[in-house]
């Protein structure tokens, strides 16, 4: 499993464009077949700052989602959407593999000092 981190910088004022976006990418990434986490935006500290998350088993399915996607209609108006309006002003995409598995259960005790 691979988990692609995609690093926003955004507009700060065009943030709701962002938001439009995101909401797009919510239907359109599923449906072509990755697992997607979600798209962050800023809410404290940076207002420049986003996020989008999403799994795929490994980068030859990363490169058959990337197709569908581009062929996808929500798809291919979302990303001209973003030409369109420059709400994006860089993009950093990056794929990393978990590496603190197994993870441990909740802890259900309480711990008496």
């Amino acid at each position: 499993m691979i988990t692609c981190f995609i690093r926003y910088e955004i507009d700060p004022y065009k943030k709701d464009a962002f938001m439009e976006y995101a909401r797009n990418w919510g239907q359109a990434i599923p449906r072509c077949g990755a697992d997607l986490v979600g798209y962050f935006a800023p809410h404290e500290g940076s207002v420049s700052t986003a996020y989008g998350i999403y799994h795929l088993p490994d980068l030859a399915s990363y490169e058959a989602y990337r197709a569908r996607l581009k062929d996808d209609p929500l798809g291919r108006e979302n990303y001209e959407f973003s030409q369109r309006e420059k709400f994006i002003l860089r993009e950093e995409r990056q794929f990393l593999k978990i590496a603190s598995t197994p993870h441990a259960g909740p802890h259900t005790e309480l711990i008496k000092p």
